[in-house]
């Protein structure tokens, strides 16, 4: 029994380096004569079989391998099946563990192997995020009433409504106000009925006296022009029309007409929208290079082509402990409205620039370890090559060493062309590891009891 599992063992081992050897090339020659047909794995195109089935490496099934012609001489690199063999000789920058692969015109087409020339151009790095547009509080106006009475009509009557600095807003009727007038009618007649030979004491108290009471109308926002008609006419009016501060829209409105009102209530409120501002949250990695300052754009989700430019004004010296984000503040000129309050806009922001030699990002395999490229340094031919990349914007990335302008990379399949050189750079031996060994036979079963 024991001499039989040792049989066993010894036949599987047998078979395992067998079906390894003609997966990677190893076994067979090329057919002088054959079916037009071949197969071929995706995964794996180096194995071909004139038969339909699976791959012996992973298993995958094989598909029909375009135009193949086993009859013709293989090429360069190949085997006999049209397998493509690793180059015996590595490139002066190859990345340890990994071999060149070389594919003909049909592998490569069923893999779907595209590339892309490496360009020296100039690179500049967008952030996107997203803003919310809001008032610039200091174009915001709040209408008071420094002394309470009665409203007896509102010019302003509805939120929304663009009012212009010195409209009329509205009219107060208050007895305080009527008092005030008063007293200043009498101080006027008090000076202008002093006789000539009085002191200059005596006048120069009436004309302090009057120009108090002149002052206490102009400091309860009583307009000048109310107050030079009361001294040009002599005759205290009851209600006082009070103007708008500033032009705007109202944003919000806080009286009626005919209601009392208290000294100090707020009656509206006038936002100059003309300028905005945009609050936007910038991630924590960014937070060193967003700086008050640089140039910013802002675009609309619901309106392309729109694109309004402006600056950061600025950048708030603390994050968000909820979201972990920056908030900087950035302001825009709004003529026509285009931005309101409370809506979402795009904002980008260029924060950095490069010139150099630019590829697709998708032609990067980065481990986090090391960044690697696959270069097609001859038609078929794909050599990995290490690389150190810097700035990355909008799918585009900037290679600082180990790559020339000119040079053509993968950016499609190379994850298969990595898989491909890593297997067989571990068959070939240029891993700097060890290959894994053979899976080890399963243990022959017996019914006379362990072998």
């Amino acid at each position: 029994m024991k001499a039989r599992s040792r049989q066993a063992r010894v036949l599987w081992r047998l078979g395992w380096i067998l079906a390894m050897l003609a997966a990677f090339g190893g076994a067979g020659c090329a057919r002088k004569s054959g079916p037009a047909t071949q197969y071929t794995c995706p995964m794996h195109p180096q194995y071909v079989s004139d038969r339909p089935g699976d791959c012996p490496i992973c298993n995958m099934r094989l598909v029909p391998r375009v135009n193949a012609d086993s009859s013709h001489a293989a090429p360069h690199g190949e085997t006999s099946h049209g397998a493509a063999r690793p180059a015996p000789q590595q490139p002066a920058q190859a990345v340890s563990g990994y071999a060149t692969v070389e594919l003909d015109a049909d592998m490569r087409r069923a893999a779907g192997v595209r590339t892309t020339i490496a360009t020296r151009e100039h690179l500049a790095r967008r952030i996107r995020t997203v803003g919310i547009v809001a008032a610039d509080e200091s174009r915001l106006s709040h209408i008071h009433t420094k002394i309470g009475g009665y409203v007896e009509h509102l010019y302003v009557n509805a939120t929304g409504q663009y009012v212009q600095a010195g409209q009329p807003a509205f009219v107060l009727h208050a007895p305080e106000l009527m008092a005030s007038q008063e007293e200043l009618l009498q101080a006027r007649r008090a000076l202008a009925a002093l006789p000539a030979a009085a002191g200059d004491d005596a006048r120069r108290a009436a004309q302090d006296l009057a120009a108090a009471a002149r002052q206490r109308l102009l400091l309860l926002d009583v307009p000048l022009s109310v107050v030079s008609e009361l001294e040009r006419s002599g005759r205290a009016q009851h209600t006082v029309t009070f103007p708008v501060p500033a032009s705007g829209y109202v944003t919000a409105k806080n009286v009626i007409e005919g209601e009392r009102v208290e000294s100090g209530a707020e009656l509206f409120t006038v936002t100059d929208l003309s300028r905005v501002w945009v609050e936007a949250n910038f991630y924590e990695n960014d937070a060193p290079v967003v700086h008050a300052g640089q140039n910013a754009a802002v675009t609309l989700p619901y309106a392309s082509g729109t694109n309004l430019t402006g600056r950061v004004a600025y950048v708030y010296p603390y994050l968000d402990p909820g979201t972990r984000t920056l908030k900087a503040r950035l302001e825009f000129d709004n003529p026509d409205l285009r931005l309101k309050p409370a809506m979402y806009v795009d904002v980008w922001l260029d924060v950095e620039a490069a010139d150099g030699i630019v590829i697709p990002e998708s032609a990067v395999l980065d481990s986090g370890e090391r960044q690697m490229v696959f270069v097609e340094s001859a038609p078929g031919r794909f050599e990995p090559r290490a690389v150190r990349v810097g700035l990355r914007s909008e799918g585009r990335v900037q290679v600082l060493s180990g790559l020339a302008a000119g040079e053509a990379v993968v950016t499609g399949a190379n994850f298969l062309l990595d898989s491909e050189s890593r297997l067989r750079g571990a068959w070939s031996g240029t891993d700097s590891q060890p290959s894994a060994a053979p899976p080890a036979a399963p243990a022959a079963h017996s019914h006379g009891g362990t072998p």
